[in-house]
């Protein structure tokens, strides 16, 4: 027996023994600490994702999520949300929209309290809303955006002759939809226009109801240059022969 023990204490005393021991004990504790970090990384973990597109300012419901299993280390290096609690009745913030399939980033969630306010909010005591339908060519390629000042061009027919002129200059677009209503910027996916929204006043409306109800004729909106685009100015009306012409030929035009 003590022949064992002073063999072995002689092994153990040994410097080449010592290192070798060193080694196996340091690749030791890296294998497990390897073996940890892969393990709590791969673990996976539950999160909601969209089984189906949710638009801009689009309030979400249960029927909207599922789950699906995502790797922890993919959860710790991004803001997603987890738990259904915090989407529910929750909104898909403005200027983004969540894709089919895709998860719920936490900038991409807002209360309702925290979504912009309506374009219509932006309407001043004894204004009203307007809506001009439009294209993608009237618009030039979707090229006119909320907060641009432009002016609306009138094309008729009177007695056979065709005459273009402006009805009235520089009007704030306070809003651009699409045909179902969705504003057009407020997503990932830039949609195509289909109405500008404008505050006008009374008289204003009436000039514009009144020209649409007339056969033959066309309100297009035509912007300028940049500067006049971002200046705000006065809105006045064009060429008074066709406020004329609407007005001979409408029984309802209100002045002021």
């Amino acid at each position: 027996m003590g022949n064992i023990i002073n063999t072995l204490k002689k092994f153990v005393s040994n410097k080449n023994t010592v290192t070798i021991l060193g080694i196996l004990a340091g690749v030791i504790v890296l294998w497990v600490a390897y073996n940890w970090r892969v393990n709590k990384a791969i673990d996976p973990v539950k999160v909601p994702y969209a089984v189906n597109p949710i638009q801009a300012a689009q309030r979400i419901t249960q029927e909207d999520i599922e789950y699906v299993e995502i790797s922890r280390e993919l959860l710790n290096k991004v803001n997603i949300i987890t738990n259904a609690n915090q989407l529910i009745g929750y909104f898909v913030n403005v200027g983004t929209s969540i894709p089919e399939g895709g998860l719920f980033y936490q900038s991409q969630v807002v209360e309702e309290k925290d979504l912009p306010n309506s374009i219509f909010a932006d309407i001043p005591d004894g204004y009203t809303g307007y809506l001009l339908r439009v294209d993608n060519t009237s618009t030039f390629a979707n090229s006119i955006y909320p907060g641009d000042y432009i002016d609306l061009y009138m094309k008729a027919t009177d007695e056979g002759k065709v005459f273009n002129g402006i009805l009235i200059e520089s009007i704030k677009v306070i809003g651009v939809k699409d045909s179902s209503g969705y504003d057009v910027f407020s997503s990932a996916t830039t949609r195509n226009a289909a109405y500008l929204v404008f505050a006008v006043d009374n008289r204003t409306l009436e000039l514009l109801r009144n020209a649409e109800s007339i056969s033959g004729v066309d309100i297009y909106p035509i912007p300028r240059n940049k500067a006049y685009t971002e200046k705000e100015g006065e809105t006045i009306y064009g060429q008074q022969d066709i406020i004329d012409f609407i007005e001979a030929r409408s029984t309802t035009f209100v002045t002021e």
